[in-house]
């Protein structure tokens, strides 16, 4: 009787301590929820914030826009007179050092990232390179503008403000996000189809531009046009390299002075006329966000078209 009546109260008291836990468990399940929405909420919120303030505004620079933005003002030259003022100069200027700095910072940028990822081996050097790679990523781009100053302008003794100044300045900018997004883009290729092509008889050569650099494509060629897209909108550096701020004819060649959308905006912006204030520079602010937008459009265009296509040929 008593080992029975023993046996009841322990079975009582373990399920009292069941249902302990269960409800323990229960409400910290509950805590947990309650943490999640609040947590859904606040990246909602933040989502909507920044969808808001920048909705308001483009709308406020295109509101300013609107009557200015026209044909005359796309193929005329700057003026201090508003209603001739135009960015045609600046647009084409934008245009050759754009070009430039795709035409250097692709080769040397995916040349890099191949040798870092194919060749170099796992090693500390590597890791020495790839770190200072990164960092320079990181680096204010003025300090880009000083060291194109020093290099380009006071050491090899090439003139101020010209194109092929502005091209290097800018590609020294834009190359470390170009090998590492090459990089990326590199790594993200199977092995096994690296593997494949060497077990065919291929020389690790060939399975590069056979294999690796055709998948890769997509990677490549956005990481590359993103970057060209931030060296459009770059003036710090140029500033610094003695880029004019407002030129009324446009370049003839790489070794013309230049002047960029970026900063004739920046000049503009600091004229007292409410017309320039809210009118002109905002055209230009337009121009210049649409273009961006071209080239971003472009970037999602060769990602999509050869994403599918990988290296089949078709």
């Amino acid at each position: 009787m008593i080992g029975r009546n023993g046996r009841t109260a322990s079975a009582a008291r373990a399920e009292v301590t069941r249902k302990a836990v269960l409800e323990a468990a229960g409400d910290n399940i509950e805590r947990e929820r309650a943490k999640g929405h609040v947590f859904t909420g606040l990246c909602i919120f933040a989502t909507l914030f920044g969808i808001v303030s920048l909705a308001g505004l483009l709308v406020y620079v295109f509101w300013d826009a609107a009557g200015w933005l026209n044909w005359h003002f796309v193929t005329s030259a700057p003026s201090r007179f508003a209603d001739k003022a135009g960015v045609y100069p600046q647009i084409v200027g934008s245009t050759f050092v754009v070009a430039l700095v795709a035409l250097f910072s692709l080769p040397i940028g995916v040349g890099a990232a191949v040798w870092l990822e194919e060749y170099s081996g796992e090693n500390f050097f590597k890791r020495f390179i790839e770190i200072n790679i990164a960092n320079l990523a990181g680096v204010p781009s003025i300090v880009y503008g000083l060291l194109g100053l020093g290099l380009f302008v006071s050491s090899l003794g090439m003139e101020h403000g010209i194109v092929l100044v502005a091209a290097f300045t800018l590609t020294l900018r834009v190359l470390p996000i170009v090998i590492v997004s090459s990089q990326e883009a590199i790594r993200a290729v199977p092995e096994s189809q690296r593997r494949g092509s060497l077990a065919l008889g291929a020389t690790r050569w060939q399975m590069v531009r056979s294999v690796v650099l055709p998948m890769s494509v997509p990677g490549v060629m956005t990481g590359v046009i993103l970057a060209l897209a931030n060296a459009m909108g770059e003036s710090a550096p140029l500033i610094m390299i003695g880029v004019a701020a407002a030129m009324f004819t446009p370049p003839h060649g790489i070794l013309s002075s230049v002047s960029v959308l970026p900063l004739q905006i920046y000049a503009w912006s600091d004229f007292p006329k409410a017309e320039f204030q809210h009118g002109v520079t905002p055209a230009a602010i337009v121009v210049l966000l649409i273009i961006l937008l071209a080239m971003n459009g472009i970037a999602i265009y060769i990602r999509n078209r050869f994403s599918g296509k990988q290296y089949t040929g078709k």
